[in-house]
């Protein structure tokens, strides 16, 4: 086979972040040794820069990050900053202008890892959420601020070209699974978005006779979610939902120590980006004991993304093994590292 050359964006952020990525970018050099090339270009983006000097996402880093294939990034987060700033400055500026449409977040429950269930059953469902509208697209504001008259709105922005184009994603992902599509909304009290989601899911599925689909309010599905599992194949919500479910998921499956996701512009006009689901966990940054797998993971959803599922299958089944045989023990981020990469 022939080697391909692929430019990498690498974004540690902050904390754990940059104690992680470094081991997923090692996983990615050693699963496709061979298959691929990889240049990195680093940027220093997250509180660190914010705190050094007020930059979050200049526009000439922007620019170097849309010219390159994928994107890998760490955490962001750091609790001498004001909660917001490098959310909505960083990661969702990365994602609304690079057309992230789709998140996409497997939840899986590996042999070795005990969930808080007590009797999860087989688990193996992925989320895919919408990304770049719904209540995240910052549409709102207040007046009157800090009186007792103030008035803060949040609006919720949902169109048919947006939600048709994760809709099909979802559908064409399950045909790749158990073909099974599970909607999650509440469309009986937010009954305009929700009955429009409904319609173009119902159009969707059309071209999909080999996959079923069904409904669910969002308070029923977090009740399935801790007590039936295992119903889900591909669960798909909007922005806000999603972003809650998600965070669910990663708990019953074990912790979102074990949790990837992707930030996909399945068009490919843009890079997608990859990254563990948990923060940047200031509590234990710097201590050496951050899990790096779900990086890894991540480091493995980023390599099929590239069409290079021969070196994503070698990870995932690195992970596996290594989960199997030593998800219980306490070890290093560095050891883990290691363990992982031993086993390709």
């Amino acid at each position: 086979m022939s080697t391909t050359s692929y430019r990498i964006a690498v974004i540690p952020g902050d904390g754990i972040g940059r104690e992680v990525t470094p081991v997923a970018q090692a996983a990615l050099e050693k699963a496709a040794s061979g298959r691929a090339d990889f240049t990195y270009e680093d940027f220093d983006l997250g509180a660190e820069r914010y705190l050094r000097d007020g930059a979050i996402l200049p526009d000439e880093d922007l620019e170097r990050i849309k010219a390159t294939d994928a994107i890998l990034l760490g955490a962001v987060g750091d609790p001498r900053v004001k909660a917001g700033v490098l959310e909505r400055g960083l990661l969702l500026k990365l994602r609304f202008s690079l057309d992230q449409y789709v998140n996409l977040r497997p939840s899986k429950l590996y042999r070795g890892v005990t969930s808080p269930l007590a009797d999860p059953g087989r688990i193996d469902f992925v989320v895919v959420r919408e990304g770049t509208e719904g209540l995240y697209c910052g549409a709102g504001g207040a007046i009157r601020r800090d009186t007792v008259d103030e008035v803060a709105t949040e609006v919720s922005i949902n169109t048919a070209y947006g939600v048709e184009r994760v809709v099909r994603y979802a559908f064409e992902l399950a045909m790749k699974r158990r073909r099974h599509v599970t909607l999650v909304h509440k469309k009986n009290v937010l009954v305009n978005a929700g009955d429009m989601w409904q319609r173009i899911v119902d159009r969707v599925a059309r071209e999909f006779p080999e996959v079923s689909h069904d409904y669910q309010h969002i308070d029923a599905a977090t009740i399935f979610m801790v007590s039936d599992p295992s119903r889900f194949d591909v669960i798909l919500t909007d922005n806000l939902f999603g972003d809650i479910l998600t965070d669910e998921a990663g708990a019953v499956v074990g912790g979102v120590g074990y949790s990837a996701s992707g930030c996909i512009n399945a068009a490919g006009t843009y890079p997608s980006m990859f990254e563990p689901i948990h923060g940047s966990a200031p509590d234990i940054a710097g201590k050496g004991v951050a899990n790096p797998t779900a990086a890894i993971l991540s480091s493995a959803m980023l390599l099929r993304h590239l069409g290079l599922d021969d070196c994503a299958d070698r990870i995932d089944r690195a992970v596996e093994e290594d989960i199997a045989q030593s998800g219980s023990s306490r070890r290093s981020t560095t050891q883990i590292g290691r363990d992982i990469l031993s086993r390709f």
